[in-house]
């Protein structure tokens, strides 16, 4: 029996998802479709999605590329929408670390995932 998959967000994701809604409507509709896709494939799936190195952390923190929004008409996969987590494999559960458009900031927030999840 295969167990559900628990999803949680940092109250860091939950504003960066409030300030992406006022300009990309579809984000959450959006970030429910990416869920129902991550249940069966939770781990890093290059090109789609690749695993954050030197962060010297337990669980596999997994930054995705190519992540379809609706709200940005003809650019599908290549959106530059970016979602960077945490995948806990061995509780079947995934942490929403950080939501972020790639005309913003060219970057993931390594502080802020070496706040979470780096080795203490």
């Amino acid at each position: 029996m295969r167990i559900a998959m628990i999803f949680e967000c940092l109250t860091e994701f939950q504003r960066d998802l409030k300030q992406l809604l006022k300009r990309f409507r579809s984000i959450e509709e959006d970030l429910e479709t990416l869920k129902k896709y991550l249940i069966t494939c939770p781990s890093a799936f290059p090109p789609t999605s690749f695993l954050l190195n030197n962060l010297n952390s337990n669980q596999e923190i997994i930054k995705i590329k190519k992540f379809a929004c609706k709200a940005l008409k003809g650019k599908g996969s290549n959106s530059g929408i970016r979602i960077i987590y945490a995948f806990h494999k061995d509780e079947q559960k995934i942490v929403f670390i950080e939501l972020y458009f790639k005309g913003d900031k060219a970057s993931e927030d390594r502080d802020r995932i070496i706040k979470y999840y780096g080795k203490k």
